[in-house]
């Protein structure tokens, strides 16, 4: 079983992708893209930079929920996380995109 890019238009037209475990939960969404084309850019830029634990930039935010983003190698923002409520959690859910984003197919929803 693998993981599985979602490619999706949401309500504003923008193209957007989540990337889910095999068990169906959202470990990284992206953010809006104008085009289809670079909504795929994005997803082959989390396939190459998912492996890269330096890539991965961790915070906590007010409400005290542990966050994590993926960036590129020009520190741009390619996908975040959910809220977790622990460090181990989060942790989890980065070794989780590293473990299923490099062969993850992807599904237009």
């Amino acid at each position: 079983m693998n993981g599985v890019f979602e490619v999706y238009k949401d309500q504003r037209g923008e193209y957007r992708f989540r990337l889910k475990a095999p068990n169906g939960q959202t470990i990284l969404q992206s953010e809006g893209y104008t085009s289809r084309a670079a909504c795929m850019n994005g997803v082959q830029s989390v396939k190459e930079n998912a492996v890269m634990e330096e890539r991965f930039e961790t915070s906590v935010d007010r409400g005290g929920k542990h966050r994590f983003k993926l960036l590129a190698g020009n520190r741009q923002t390619i996908g975040t996380s959910e809220g977790y409520q622990s460090n181990n959690n989060m942790r989890n859910g980065i070794k989780s995109v590293g473990r299923w984003a490099p062969d993850a197919p992807v599904k237009e929803v």
